[in-house]
Parts: C-alpha cells; structure tokens; sequence
C-alpha cells in the first residue's frame, strides 16, 4: 500500500493497523487486546502485552548481528571513539544493570540521568529498561535547580551523573551542580552513581553518597541480569518538558506503544533497514535523542553514531566526514545546526564522499526556507523537515521516504504520519479551518503508540493541558498552522507563552520567576522574539522597585545571571531592558503579545483595555534606545 491507503487504514480501523505493526517487535506474552478507548481522552496499546525495550533493542539482535556495530560513541571535545557491537553492548547493559540492582534499583524505580552525550548514557537508559525501572534523563545543560525540580517531581532512587561534560574545549562540571540540586531537593536519592572521565580533577565525593560506577563495573562486568518484563502500558520514561507554568510537565511514555511506533518509523520514515547508519546530532536529555539516537536505530537493528561536541569543532566538516567515515544514510539534526554551518564555507559541504547518504531529516522548529535551499542544493540531497513534540515521541507530521515519497515543499513538514488524525481549527469556535487559513493544529483521539500517557501523577493536568482548549475532545498541539489546498501542513508557532530557542522549549514564566528572585526586580514579562540563528530568543522586560537607584545595566547583568544560575545557559536572554512600567490591562494583565509584537516591529494588535498608555510609549523608547544588557534583536 501507498502512503494514503496505509495512513486512512492507521485512524480508520487502528486496531487491525496497530495489530500488524506490532509484529514488528518481541512480546513475551502477545497483546490482548490491541486498542483500549474505554477512558477518553486516556488510551491504552497493545493491552495484556509484555515486553521489555532493552529486550528489543539489544538482546533480540544478539544472533544474527552480535558483532554489527550498534553504537559509535564519537567525541571531538576528549578525542576518543567507542564502536561498541551488539554483543558488547549487550554485556555494558548487564554490567550496568547489575550495578542498579546493587544500589536497590528495581521495577518502578525513578532514576535520573544526568550524563553528557556518551555511551554511558545509553548503557545506563537500556540498563534502566531492563531491570523495568523508570528512567529520567535531564539534559547535562540544565542548572542545579532545573534539576532539583526535576528530582522532587520523580523522586528517584538512584542518580547517575558524570564529573563533568566539556563544551567547546570548556570542561563543565556536573557533580557541583547535582550536589547543590541534592543539597535543594527534598527527595534527594540515597545514591549517586558517578561515571567519572577524569575531566573535574578536583571532583568531591560524598562518603556513604556517592559510588564509583567503573570500581562497581570491574565487579559486575560478566554479570547477566534477566530481563524485566513489562505490560505494555506500564511506564518507560519521564521526559521534563516546559509548559505555560513554572512546573516541568514530566511526559509519562509507555513501553509497547512506544517500542511499536518507534520500529515503524525507522523504516517507513527514516528509511533504515539493519545494519545501516544513522547520524542524530540531538543530544539524548531530548526527545530526539532518546528516540533516533537510542531506542529507534536499535530497535531497527540499526548502527546509531551518539556525537559529543560542536558542529564546527575540529571544523565544520566533522558532520560530513562521521557521514562518510561510517557511510551513514540517513542524517538527523535541527535547523539551528545547519544555520551554524551555514555560516562557514560553502567548500566543507563537498569536502566528504556523502555518497551513502540519502537524506537529511531536520526537525525542532520551523525550517526556513534559505536554510533549506543552502543544505540541500550544496549536499544534493533530499531534506525533509518534519514536524513532532516530546508528547508525541516520534514524528506526527513528515513525509515517508521508506514507504512512498511525496514531493518536498519548503518550509511544510508535509502530511499525517500514521494514527494522527489532524485538523487546523478556529482558536475561538472550534470550526475546521478552510486550505490557506491560520488555526491550532489538533490531533483527534485516539493518540497513536508512541505518545504520552499521562503527565506523571498528575492525569488532570495531562487532560486540561492537552485536551481542554476545546469544546470538543481534542490534543491541542499549541502551534499555529496553516494547511495548502494539496494537503500539506505548514508550522507558523505557538499559541502559548513557551518559546523556541534552538528547537528547545522554554517556558517565559520559567524565565519570569528567576529574574523575580532578585530583590531589586518589581515586576517582569518575557516574550520570545526572532532571532537569524536560533529561531527564538527570551526578550526581558522589567520594572525596579520604588527606591532602588542601581545602574540599569548593572542590574540587567544581574537578570542575566539569575537566570542562568537557575535554569542553565540555554535559557540566557537575548535581551533585557529595564522599564519605568509594563503594558496592563484595566484588569492587570500583561500585554506580552504587544511587547513580542513592539520589538518586531509589528501591529501591538487591540490596544483599547489599555491601563496607562504611556507604559507603552515607554517600552518603544526603550527599544529604540537598545537593551540595557544582550544585543538588539528583531
């Protein structure tokens, strides 16, 4: 069947699609039951099923591919490569699995993962599935609060952090930054478990704490752990991700559904068959990372290459020579990746025999239109921009190159991939939008295998986050869109107040609370505006309490630190500026689409419930004057 005929069947009869698709998978015990509507906007996949990821993903390919390589572990910040086979990967997972079991680790368990883009990472998530505990992974950028929160919300039993990671030939210390979290926290685990590189020599360990993970390794290195196995539905993994709160929404993924739609994708999308490679430059604390980096090469039997540095570091070429190193296939990275090599010379594009290599999939924000035309004329090579969320764990909008390739159209991630059934629809009635009209993009429920859940211990906030902006029951994604008359799908941006900074989601009021935590700081708004490299950036607006008499830029630098100290340097603004008083409303809201609006250079759009008109003339003199610290943006 073509693209049409499999997609109509996949939301028209899902239970006989999804029934043969989950051949595609080991199951100790098959499913009872395919599908499970019962409790909307809830639904269960492959119910009665027991299976287990680590199972699928390694042990599975022991006999036909042990010694394939299953992941290239390429580091240009410490100069060293790990090819790890099947089979070795098999005894790193046990040995790491006997390690957790060790430290009291076992089925429902919370761990957090807080390690750079390593092996490591990967033998301690698969070690997690295979012993059925519930992995957390928080991005290694993330500062010590960012994770204390993260902490309080899983409660975990175990840690597992590296000394540091390194940027750029900057080493970074972790361990610093999770002792702070812990001594922050109020679930701190009993146990730390500490990969060490060797980079933070002055690393300080915590008696009765913290364990060395390579003395505990050397013990457990010939060690088999059975494999845990796991009703479909049970959870795999938390992801934290940011929402229009100051609370992380941790994503609760299942173990079946998600194993299921990620070994689909791999063909049908990603176009890989086993034993061919895969490059995904996202870093494994996100989404992509812990699908295309992980879980989805190794469930397609796949040899996946995990890359720990800069896309210019030893030279922009890096990316291209792995390509043509490992004769990788099919490339995976963002648009702000390739707007960084963009920059360098056109030349690195033909330095490499890319002749292996048959697409590039880019996703995390809206591909522009000269980034598209810049990789793809000078690689020859189809790019396919497509279009997903940490909710939905793989791609909900892309072409299918494995499967029946439509035409590209620039700047459109294309069409439905199979079980989203989706709509573009008035914000305000709910009505279908006609081709050509601006909507909300929404997915009717059932949601297909691979996406959440449920946000963890929270079912309400999953039911009036997601499926509670409509009358009708519908996923909201919270992105604007917009559909052709041909059918194709293109992304304008968010509806809320989270931003898209380098295909990373931050919530402004995250970023509100910790410039708030100043004591010189009255009152704060933070939009997201444009910016030529990153997508998006936080834009700070903030007004001094009465008597405070510091330097403007002083405490503009002070802003900027705060925010970093609390939630890590992906969050840093790229502008502040301190204002006399913020545009409100009669009832005392604040205008944040008049201020995003104010920087752009655009329409402030109504502006009639306006509580002092001159709180606006003071925001367009500070723009014109420039920000008191960070760079103009707009």
């Amino acid at each position: 069947m073509g693209y049409e005929e499999s997609w109509r069947q996949s939301v028209d009869d899902p239970e006989a699609f999804w029934g043969e698709q989950a051949r595609l998978i080991d199951w100790q015990t098959p499913p009872q039951k395919i599908l499970d509507q019962s409790n909307p906007p809830f639904r269960r996949w492959f119910v009665g099923g027991m299976t287990n990821l680590c199972h699928n993903a390694v042990d599975r390919h022991l006999a036909a591919r042990g010694d394939q390589l299953a992941i290239i572990a390429v580091s240009t910040e410490t100069n060293t490569t790990r090819e790890i086979s099947y089979a070795e990967l098999h005894r790193e997972v046990n040995a790491f699995a006997a390690v957790l079991v060790e430290l009291g680790v076992a089925k429902g368990d919370r761990v957090v993962i807080y390690l750079p883009n390593i092996a490591e990472a990967v033998f301690a998530m698969l070690a997690c599935a295979r012993v059925g505990a519930i992995h957390s992974v928080v991005f290694g950028g993330f500062a010590a609060h960012n994770l204390a929160l993260r902490i309080d919300d899983a409660e975990p039993k175990l840690l597992i952090c590296a000394d540091a990671g390194m940027r750029g030939g900057k080493v970074i210390p972790y361990k610093p930054l999770v002792d702070a979290a812990l001594r922050e926290a109020a679930a701190p685990p009993p146990h730390v478990l500490v990969v060490n590189r060797g980079l933070d020599k002055g690393m300080a360990f915590v008696e009765g704490r913290d364990v060395d993970y390579a003395t505990r390794r050397a013990v457990h290195r010939d060690t088999v752990v059975p494999v845990t196995w796991l009703e479909s539905n049970e959870p795999s993994y938390l992801l934290y991700t940011s929402g229009t709160t100051g609370k992380p929404k941790g994503v609760q993924r299942d173990v079946g559904g998600y194993a299921v739609a990620l070994a689909l994708s791999m063909t049908t999308i990603f176009d890989l068959q086993p034993g061919q490679a895969i490059l995904c430059t996202s870093d494994v604390g996100w989404a992509v990372g812990h699908s295309y980096n992980v879980y989805g090469p190794l469930l397609g039997g796949c040899t996946a290459i995990l890359y720990e540095g800069m896309p210019t570091n030893p030279d922009p070429g890096i990316w291209w020579k792995l390509c043509e190193q490992y004769g990788v296939r099919t490339m995976f990275s963002s648009p702000t990746g390739i707007r960084i090599l963009k920059k360098q010379d056109d030349a690195w594009l033909k330095r490499y025999d890319l002749s292996a290599l048959k697409w590039i999939f880019l996703a995390g924000e809206p591909l522009d239109q000269p980034t598209y035309d810049w990789l793809s004329g000078g690689t020859g090579k189809t790019v396919i921009d497509n279009y997903w969320q940490t909710e939905t764990g793989w791609p909900a909008l892309s072409l299918m190159p494995g499967l029946d390739l439509k035409p590209v159209k620039p700047g459109s991630p294309g069409f439905p991939t199979f079980g989203y059934r989706m709509r573009v629809i008035d914000d305000a009635t709910g009505e279908d939008k006609p081709a050509g009209e601006k909507g909300v993009l929404v997915i009717e429920p059932p949601l297909p295998p691979g996406c959440l859940t449920t946000i963890w211990r929270d079912d309400e906030r999953y039911t009036r986050s997601y499926f509670g902006h409509f009358k009708e029951l519908l996923y909201s994604s919270l992105d604007w869109a917009v559909r052709d008359a041909d059918g194709y799908t293109f992304i304008l941006g968010r509806t809320d107040d989270v931003i898209n900074v380098a295909g990373h989601r931050l919530g402004t009021r995250e970023i509100e609370e910790s410039v708030a935590t100043l004591g010189a700081v009255a009152e704060v708004a933070v939009v997201g505006v444009a910016d030529d490299l990153k997508g998006q950036l936080p834009a700070v607006f903030a007004t001094l309490k009465q008597g405070v008499t510091d330097n403007h830029d002083d405490v503009a630098k002070a802003m900027e630190r705060r925010v970093v100290e609390l939630l890590g340097a992906l969050a840093r603004p790229g502008c502040i500026y301190v204002v006399g008083a913020l545009p409100k409303t009669r009832s005392g809201k604040l205008l944040r689409r008049s201020l995003q609006a104010l920087l752009q250079g655009t329409d402030p759009g109504d502006l009639s419930t306006l509580d002092d008109p001159n709180a606006l003339e003071e925001i367009r003199k500070a723009i014109v004057r420039g920000p008191d610290c960070g760079h103009r943006l707009g």
